[in-house]
């Protein structure tokens, strides 16, 4: 029965494309629809891949009883052979006879109506409310975990989202002494986990362990070479004392024992008599000291390729970190929204969220409702917005409360000239669109080239002037040593035109 086989496998890999291909071929507008359409067109790719190795090992024919059958076929009688298959797969069916038959022209099809509504979705259990199905990142475990680390700068989560890829020790980050803990050894691995888990989930079409793999080669380049910020080899016969190691200027010094930087000498001379350094020099020294004789007694035992355990377990911690910087940097995007979600849920009310909470999941069952309703009927005035007082519209596609559109100023207008008398509504975007291309766009059509000068400005004339007035006040500071005409007096003095005739007038020559 391979070539049965073979034929079916043929045939679900053609099944396959095709669902493949009509999912492609709709675009849903939820992003709760569109990340259950990805999950499934992944889930299909991964079944190909699958069913694919199955058909190449049936073609190597390792065993050969794929040529045995077919030369049973051919050699045989074809009717006889015809009669046995059919006979097994009778006394197969007697034997089980509840054996349910697969449909795969159903089973890849994409399911519509009541069959999507009874058939739960992938992406529903797979999120929580504040992810908003893969809109923003979730990092309240983690949030929790830094501020259970000791010796960290208290954050609040909305500082902790714009800070948490920064392991620097003055942005709230610990010294390296301090990270050397199994409790800081744990947040950054839940931390990276989690956000390796949430590109997982709202990337299923890309390669995540591709991904994964390149950002630890990158690492390990990168931690041969020595050239780990903050976790570069510490030792005592390779540096004479560090202390103008990772300086900002030229006046800042570096102090390696307490691992900050002093303004100017003064300043860092000052501080060594102080408690903090005399015990961080002393930790060092000890840690130094420590490092040193478990690399010695290892170099006896097992030669010079042994590390210490300590290099190591930096090398565990540093590769965590290395990750949650570059899956932060690679998710910039729902960074940014997740900051600009949470200060705005910080000026709603409990009610507020509770409701956009249940607009949330409700708007995929309205969404089906619709859709139900235009294939019924050709009803337009269904999907209308009520909305008499022209508020702008929010994600979901209603219109905003009427008191954040107060709040906002988004019913006051600011028209700018410059911008072709393009209107903007609020007070923020007529900032925003400062720094804008369409604004710099036409200054330079009206030959201005140094546009910070001109924050502010809306009018073409006024913007004309200005610009005019700056000019000329560079022509009036600009000297031209080849226009000042010199003159000199009878005893050989020489001195501009205009001093001479003043002293001539005064009678002084």
């Amino acid at each position: 029965m391979l070539l049965e086989e073979q034929r079916f496998l043929h045939e679900d890999l053609e099944r396959l494309e095709q669902g493949i291909a009509d999912r492609i071929g709709d675009e849903p507008k939820h992003i709760r629809d569109r990340l259950a359409r990805d999950h499934q067109i992944a889930q299909f790719l991964d079944r190909i891949s699958s069913q694919s190795a199955k058909l190449l090992s049936i073609y190597r024919d390792a065993d050969g009883s794929r040529s045995r059958e077919i030369q049973q076929i051919g050699t045989g009688d074809p009717m006889e052979e015809f009669y046995k298959q059919i006979a097994d797969i009778k006394s197969f069916h007697a034997r089980y006879p509840n054996e349910p038959v697969e449909n795969l022209e159903r089973a890849y099809r994409p399911k519509k109506g009541p069959d999507a509504e009874s058939q739960p979705s992938i992406v529903d259990t797979m999120f929580t409310g504040e992810e908003a199905f893969g809109r923003f990142f979730d990092l309240h475990t983690c949030h929790e975990l830094y501020l259970n680390l000791p010796n960290v700068k208290r954050l609040s989560y909305l500082q902790y989202l714009d800070s948490f890829d920064n392991f620097a020790p003055g942005a709230g980050g610990l010294k390296k002494s301090e990270k050397m803990t199994d409790q800081y050894f744990k947040y950054v691995g839940q931390l990276s986990l989690d956000l390796e888990t949430f590109m997982r989930k709202t990337r299923p079409l890309e390669n995540v362990d591709k991904v994964i793999a390149d950002f630890d080669k990158e690492f390990e380049a990168a931690w041969e070479m020595d050239e780990i910020a903050d976790w570069k080899s510490d030792e005592p016969h390779g540096k004479p004392d560090g202390t103008a190691k990772r300086a900002s200027t030229d006046e800042a010094i570096w102090c390696d024992d307490c691992e900050r930087e002093f303004k100017n000498e003064n300043v860092y001379k000052g501080h060594l008599s102080g408690k903090k350094h005399v015990r961080a020099a002393a930790e060092r020294a000890r840690r130094l000291q420590g490092s040193s004789e478990e690399e010695a007694d290892k170099s006896d035992s097992a030669g010079k390729g042994g590390s210490s355990t300590n290099r190591l377990k930096e090398r565990a911690i540093a590769e965590r970190e290395f990750r949650v910087k570059r899956l932060a940097s690679a998710m910039s995007t729902e960074r940014s929204d997740t900051r600009v979600n949470v200060e705005r849920k910080q000026g709603m009310t409990e009610r507020e969220r509770q409701q956009e909470l249940e607009n949330l999941f409700n708007a995929t069952a309205t969404t089906l409702q619709q859709r139900d309703a235009e294939d019924g009927e050709d009803n337009d005035d269904e999907d209308k917005i009520y909305n008499p007082l022209k508020l702008p519209l929010a994600w979901d596609g209603k219109p905003i409360p009427f008191w954040l559109y107060k709040l906002h100023g988004l019913g006051v207008e600011f028209p700018c000239e410059v911008c072709g008398n393009f209107v903007y509504m609020g007070r923020r975007a007529f900032d925003k669109h400062f720094n804008e291309a369409r604004h710099i766009y036409g200054l330079k059509c009206l030959g201005i080239t140094n546009t910070s000068l001109f924050r502010d400005i809306t009018g073409i004339d006024e913007a004309l002037r200005l610009w005019e007035k700056i000019q000329k006040d560079k022509r009036k500071d600009k000297v031209d040593d080849g226009s000042v005409v010199q003159m000199e007096d009878a005893e050989g003095n020489v001195m501009p035109e205009k001093v001479y005739y003043d002293l001539q007038k005064q009678g002084l020559l």
